[in-house]
């Protein structure tokens, strides 16, 4: 591994100091206030200027306008210890964030300028982080990590016929679940590397005895059978073939989860909710396989994928990392730990309330709870965010 670059001399707002920063915080924030505007939009309380429909706006701010902030604070900071060189900073960072803002702005406010002019300023987001992350990948010559560049470009490619299909149509269906089925392989890959090896560190440390088991053939397997499943229920998801596959996917994906010792963290939650947000993966897999066998609402398992596995691992990638590159010991304080449990809650009564649609109050517990792990991690973790790293 690469060693970890020292920080240019830097001498502006801590804010602009490492991509996490302000990826993170502003991506906690969106996701909150986004489910706030979202809850009241549903019941036909609140309009706003967007040409897409509101289940539509709703989505696409979710998975190409949130997860892109997280995807972008996580690359930021990562991609300089893959390869050794120096983090983005300053004004190249502020330019990132602020065609992200842009993005969210446009989409937004689409029906008064237009669907393609909101598009393409979406786009630009993604377009531009793939490049930022391509350049310093091949500069570093760090080429195993080259595959996180196909799966920016296939969110980059679902949000293209996100804008598409919403406009030619009046609703989106490839685009989304191209997106969701790239954001699943990304937490399988990214999950594959994290949740492993930080289970085997803080194992090793402070208690001896079974460890993850290494990355070899099993895994190579479970991601290739998962890949061919998630490509499957894009093409055709209401196939039975598809619904089969997605459920052996599960079942390989859960014991995945098995080997790495999750069961053996409970005394370190920034260690626990790795392995509890992965579980989110299979479920998913299972729920979605059975609605293609026509047993479940196709909701179901995309709310286990989307707010299960991918809200609870973007809290715990967020909160780990952000303390661990601002000097600050890796523990969750008690209010980290309720964030933890909110989102947790907001994942398992979403998909509750997608099976009981009748029990309407469960959305509403969990849209609320959703927003406030997200804006009560934002809150937390100010200072982390807005401060200089401790020790500097």
């Amino acid at each position: 591994m690469a060693p970890i670059p020292r920080l240019r001399d830097y001498t502006g707002p801590a804010l602009l100091s490492y991509g996490f920063r302000p990826f993170f915080l502003f991506g906690s924030l969106y996701a909150g206030l986004a489910i706030l505007a979202w809850l009241p939009m549903f019941y036909s309380h609140l309009e706003v200027s967007t040409l897409l429909a509101p289940r539509d706006w709703h989505v696409h701010e979710m998975l190409y306008g949130f997860l892109p902030a997280v995807i972008t604070g996580f690359l930021l900071t990562a991609i300089p210890n893959w390869t050794g060189r120096m983090p983005l900073q300053g004004r190249p960072l502020l330019v990132l964030v602020i065609a992200w803002v842009l993005g969210r702005v446009a989409v937004t406010t689409s029906a008064w300028i237009g669907w393609l002019p909101a598009a393409l300023i979406d786009l630009s987001i993604l377009l531009l982080v793939a490049a930022a992350a391509g350049r310093e990948i091949v500069s570093g010559r760090n080429w195993r990590n080259l595959k996180v560049l196909i799966v920016l470009g296939l969110l980059l490619v679902g949000n293209a016929i996100f804008h598409l299909e919403a406009h030619l149509s009046g609703v989106a269906d490839y685009g989304i679940r191209l997106g969701i089925g790239a954001t699943i392989l990304l937490v399988m890959l990214i999950g594959g590397r994290i949740v492993p090896s930080f289970t085997r560190n803080w194992l090793a440390r402070e208690n001896p005895g079974r460890l993850p088991a290494s990355f070899g053939r099993y895994d190579m397997v479970s991601m290739a059978c998962a890949g061919a499943a998630v490509i499957a229920w894009i093409a055709v998801p209401d196939h039975s073939t598809t619904g089969a596959a997605l459920i052996v996917s599960g079942i390989l994906q859960a014991v995945r989860l098995a080997r790495w010792a999750g069961d053996r963290t409970w005394r370190d939650r920034l260690v626990l909710i790795l392995h509890v947000a992965y579980a989110f993966v299979p479920i998913g897999f299972v729920l979605i396989g059975l609605s293609s066998l026509g047993l479940l609402p196709t909701a179901a398992g995309i709310h286990a994928w989307t707010g299960g596995a991918v809200g609870t691992m973007t809290l715990a990638v967020m909160s780990r990392a952000s303390l661990g590159h601002t000097g600050r010991p890796l523990a969750a304080t008690v209010v980290v730990q309720a964030v933890y449990a909110l989102v947790v809650l907001s994942a398992l009564t979403r998909i509750c309330a997608s099976i009981h649609p009748e029990w309407s109050v469960l959305l509403d517990i969990s849209g609320l709870a959703w927003a406030a792990a997200f804006l009560g991690f934002a809150l937390a973790y100010w200072n982390v965010f807005t401060r200089p790293r401790i020790g500097r």
